[in-house]
């Protein structure tokens, strides 16, 4: 299983971070029977750092596709291009919040997921990849228009996963953290604490292992 990590600044992370990424290493090292290797043509943190708070954190596991700023519109041309290189079979992916915050509306955000998965299938038409919904964060909390539009993108999404999903090539939904709390689970608003590292991490690997049984059930082995 090559697994490739896509994402926004919620996923790449910065000095100092765990990140999610991490938290799911180290789940898919314990739990995971079938060898795999975390892929992707970058590792580093925001602004080229590379000093993630896990020392144990090893270089080849920290490799990605998420970039501050990027979003489904961003990724979306660059995708295959990344799968193949990379031999990616698995992506995990977490995006939209930046395109409804800064680019697209939730039609225009749906079609850009669309684009996405289409294009990535060019590169690997097998490929199988679990998508996290849009997190709320600050301004969704205080803005009732950009709370609606995520919720919108919310219900797209679910639709586009359900369209575009084959028996060989899944797609799946996972669930958001039912629980997802802006002022614990987040440092700034928007990007993930340790508490919401873990929660983003224990949604995929959740959903990795209910849908296609991989690894088990996300359980914490630390108090970070």
């Amino acid at each position: 299983m090559r697994v490739l990590f896509v994402g926004d600044s919620m996923t790449l992370g910065s000095a100092g971070d765990f990140t999610w990424r991490y938290r799911m290493w180290q789940h898919l090292v314990r739990t995971c029977e079938t060898p795999f290797r975390i892929v992707g043509p970058r590792t580093a943190l925001h602004e080229g750092s590379h000093a993630y708070a896990a020392d144990d954190f090893p270089e080849e596991a920290r490799r990605h596709l998420a970039g501050w700023g990027l979003g489904w519109l961003h990724h979306a041309p660059e995708v295959a291009d990344a799968v193949a290189a990379h031999r990616a079979d698995t992506l995990l992916v977490s995006l939209g919040l930046i395109d409804l915050g800064f680019y697209t509306d939730p039609v225009q955000t749906e079609a850009n997921v669309r684009r996405f998965l289409l294009a990535a299938r060019t590169a690997n038409p097998g490929l199988r990849v679990a998508v996290l919904p849009v997190l709320r964060n600050i301004r969704a909390e205080h803005d009732p228009g950009f709370a609606e539009s995520c919720a919108h993108f919310g219900v797209l999404l679910e639709k586009a996963v359900a369209d575009l999903s084959a028996t060989d090539a899944p797609l799946l939904l996972a669930s958001a953290p039912s629980d997802w709390n802006v002022a614990r689970d987040t440092y700034d608003g928007t990007h993930p604490s340790a508490e919401g590292e873990h929660r983003i991490a224990a949604s995929f690997a959740d959903a990795l292992h209910q849908a296609w049984g991989i690894g088990e059930a996300y359980r914490r082995l630390d108090t970070e």
